[in-house]
Formats: structure tokens, C-alpha cells, sequence
């Protein structure tokens, strides 16, 4: 059995992909089992070479790599390029994390015994991650996991299965077989795996899907990346080069990021500014010029319909210029809608494409209960030359990552993850190598004598 993948610049058959079902998840899934005492034996300096192996492949099969995202994705080989860099980047920093973990507290804690604690592999993490990025989701997840000791059987998205499994093959190289595997498929494939005999789960995706997983997963643990409605707090002293900045963070992608900005909040007095710059910045970036198209034939139908369900009152649209024999495919054009009510579905619901919606407020703390009046709360970013309040708005806002004077500046030193219906868990940094691990305190009596 196997599925059709398009590509989403042309709307045309590029392909097929096998469809995995019950015999070929529990067979992975054992595989990866089998591999696990043989990758959590060997020494944190023993799993960071290879690991840095791993790296290596990736940057000497970077062509490859970027041309199967391209094609899976839609996106410029200038965004995939830059991606394919991060994720082999991110496959170093996490061999030499592993190497540089500090234990909790050890030592004489209580009278005449010694202890210490020991961080171990959970066992086998069972991954599913998204087709907005396939490849750098994929390394998000898998790479802390492997560092720290697991085996990993990850599933990509549907329509993106490209990378992951060329991933997986050069993994077998450098890491061993069955340490890193992929299995592809649907949705169907997704819940196997779920409810398969993996000891975690972790998942990137849809709120609802992330419900659906957690319920499936039952006492397991699992970890959710579950999408982001960020605001952009644009206060009436922003730098001059805000709206070109906030319009290139929307349009990366084309807006297929959980914490893309999403939501432009300001002052009433600061309004028609906002509405006028960001109509001005958008209508600068043509989709199929400056960024790719949207992924798949269902989001382009979610977003059509979000759009065509609001009731902004101004509605700026810019321009779509796809190369020739691509005009059939997935584009969508930068768009700002303005004068629209607070509970607007583009204001509430996710977008995941490229849209800003412009909103005011009457002062500070009420843009900052516009920014929170959402239920996801993953991202957001605050726009001023005063560094005392910017600092202060960035405090306040209820999000796991947020910016001062910049969007999606991200590395991976730092931690991200998001908060209510965003989901919970850590993506990044050294933080996230204990989300694939569990403490287990080991204290000895002292026995002094015969």
C-alpha cells in the first residue's frame, strides 16, 4: 500500500511513499527495542562520536537533503539550505551536551549514607513530527533523544516523508541499525505507533491530534509541541525596520510556523501606522518569489476558509508570482487583514499561513490581555526602543519564548516550548535531553567495621 505525494509548487504527482500498518510499526518498533542495551551502553563520548558522524553525513549529503525538502515542502532552496545547516548544527550541539551534563545534588545529604543520582534512557521514543519542517522537527525530537541514550522510531508527515528517510538511512550508517528508523504513512500509521510498545511519545502537530495522542499514550510519557498564535506587542516607538521584519517572519515558510508571528497588536494612536506599514511590507513579497507555497491541498482549504470566515474589514493582499509550470500549485499571497473583532476565527484560530491580523489596544495592559486572550501560548514578540518596558511586556506575556525587536531567532542553546493549549515539553538546548531521560537516586549506607 502506498501514498501519492504531490508537490505542493506545482499540484502535480511527484510520487509515492509506502503506507506502514500493524506488521511493519511492531517490527521497527522491536527493532529499535533489540538496538537499545547496545546505544544506551556505550559512553557519552562514544554516542557523540558518532553522533558528530551523523553531522557529517548530513553536511556531505546536503544537496540531497535540500532537494528532497524542496520537494516534499515547496520551499526556496535559500530557506532548506539554511535548515539543512541547523539540523546538522543541532546533531553536534547534542553530542557534545551529552558529554557536559551536570548531576543533581550528591554527596553526604543525610547522616552515615552517600548519594548520588544517575540519568537514564527512558528506552524506545516513538516520534511524530509535522510536514511544516520535516527534516529540522525530525532533528529536534530525535537528536537529545539519541543523545541521551535512546532508541528512536519515528514517523514523518504524509506528504513529507522525504528527508526523514534518507535520515534514517544515514543513521544506520553512522549510529548503527535500528537505532534511528522511520516508518512512513498516515494518520493511521501515527496512532500505531502511538500505541505501540515504545516507552515515550513525542509529538509535534495540532492541538487536537496532540489530545488524541495523549490519550492513546495513556501513562506513558509523552512530550507535545501543539502550534502557536504569537502576537507581535508593536508599540508606537518601534524601531523603524519593524513591519519589514515582522513581514519576513510571517512570510518564512509562508507562515508554516508554530511560532510565527501572527497576531499585530498596538496602540489606537499607532493603528493606521500599522495597518498602512504592514500593508506596504507585505505587498513586497510575491509567494513564488520570496517564499514557497502552502504544503497540501487540506491547509490550503483550512486557510481559504479561515480567510473567507473573517470579518476584517480591510482585507491586503499581495501578489503571486509562481515560475512557469507552476501556476497549479499551493500558493497563497502575504496578506494583512485589519478592522476586524477581537473573536474573529483569524484572530482565535491557528492560520499557519501568511497572514498578520492588526489589532489595538487601549493601553499596555490591555494589549497584553489581547496578546494572552488565546488559548495557545507558545511565542511572542514585543516591538519598542524602550529596553525597560520591552524587557518588562516580554516578562508579562504568557509565552514560552519571546522576542524584544526580533521573531523566530532561535538557537540551539536555548529552550523552547510552549504553555496551555501550545502543549508542554522542550524542544532545544541541553534542557531537552532530560525530556528523554529519568532521574533514578541511588544512596548507600556507610558501614564502618566488620
Amino acid at each position: 500500500m502506498n501514498t501519492t505525494l504531490i508537490d505542493p509548487r506545482t499540484g502535480r504527482v511527484r510520487g509515492t511513499a509506502p503506507v506502514a500498518r500493524e506488521n511493519e510499526v511492531r517490527s521497527a518498533v522491536a527493532a529499535a527495542r533489540a538496538a537499545l542495551p547496545g546505544w544506551r551502553g556505550l559512553t557519552p563520548r562514544e554516542r557523540s562520536r558518532r553522533l558528530e558522524r551523523l553531522a557529517t553525513l548530513l553536511e556531505e549529503h546536503a544537496p540531497a537533503y535540500v532537494a528532497r525538502e524542496a520537494s516534499g515542502t515547496g520551499k526556496p532552496d535559500s530557506e532548506t539550505a539554511g535548515e539543512v545547516a541547523q539540523v546538522a548544527d543541532l546533531f553536534r550541539f547534542y553530542a557534545s551536551a551529552v558529554r557536559a551534563q551536570s548531576a543533581p545534588a550528591a554527596g553526604r545529604l543525610i547522616d552515615g549514607h552517600e548519594s548520588w543520582v544517575r540519568w537514564e534512557p527512558l528506552g524506545v521514543v516513538g516520534v511524530v513530527v509535522p510536514w511544516n519542517y520535516p527534516l529540522m522537527m525530525a532533528a529536534w525530537r530525535c537528536a537529545p533523544a539519541l543523545a541521551a541514550g535512546n532508541t528512536v522510531v519515528a514517523k514523518p508527515a504524509e506528504t513529507t516523508s522525504d528527508t526523514l528517510e534518507l535520515l534514517a538511512e544515514h543513521a544506520a550508517e553512522a549510529l548503527g541499525p535500528a537505532v534511528l528508523t522511520a516508518v512512513t504513512g498516515d494518520r493511521r500509521t501515527g496512532r500505531l505507533l502511538v500505541e505501540a510498545d515504545v516507552d515515550m511519545v513525542a509529538f509535534t502537530g495540532s492541538a487536537a491530534a496532540g489530545a488524541d495522542v495523549a490519550a492513546r499514550a495513556g501513562g506513558r510519557r509523552v512530550s507535545l509541541e501543539l502550534g502557536g498564535n504569537a502576537p507581535a506587542l508593536v508599540l508606537p516607538d518601534a524601531p523603524d525596520d519593524t513591519w519589514t521584519r515582522l513581514a519576513d517572519a510571517c512570510t518564512y515558510n509562508a507562515g508554516q510556523s508554530c511560532a510565527a508571528p501572527a497576531r499585530v497588536i498596538t496602540l489606537r494612536e499607532n493603528y493606521e501606522q500599522a495597518v498602512e506599514k504592514l500593508a506596504a511590507a507585505a505587498r513586497e513579497r510575491l509567494a513564488g518569489r520570496d517564499f514557497g507555497p502552502l504544503n497540501n491541498p487540506d491547509q490550503l482549504a483550512r486557510y481559504d476558509g479561515i480567510v473567507k470566515s473573517s470579518a476584517a474589514g480591510r482585507n491586503f493582499a499581495a501578489g503571486i508570482a509562481p515560475r512557469p509550470g507552476e501556476e497549479n500549485g499551493f500558493w497563497r499571497p502575504a496578506r494583512i487583514l485589519a478592522d476586524l473583532p477581537d473573536d474573529d476565527p483569524a484572530v482565535l484560530e491557528e492560520v499557519f499561513g501568511p497572514l498578520l491580523t492588526v489589532q489595538w489596544a487601549q493601553d499596555l495592559d490591555a494589549a497584553v490581555a489581547l496578546a494572552d486572550g488565546v488559548p495557545q501560548a507558545l511565542a511572542a514578540s514585543v516591538w519598542t526602543r524602550d529596553l525597560t518596558t520591552g524587557l518588562d511586556l516580554a516578562g508579562r506575556l504568557n509565552a514560552g519564548e519571546a522576542w524584544l525587536n526580533c521573531h523566530l531567532v532561535q538557537s540551539a542553546e536555548l529552550p523552547h516550548g510552549g504553555r496551555g493549549a501550545s502543549g508542554h515539553g522542550t524542544d532545544l538546548s541541553a534542557l531537552a535531553l532530560h525530556e528523554y531521560q529519568r532521574p533514578k537516586t541511588v544512596t548507600a549506607r556507610l558501614v564502618h567495621g566488620g
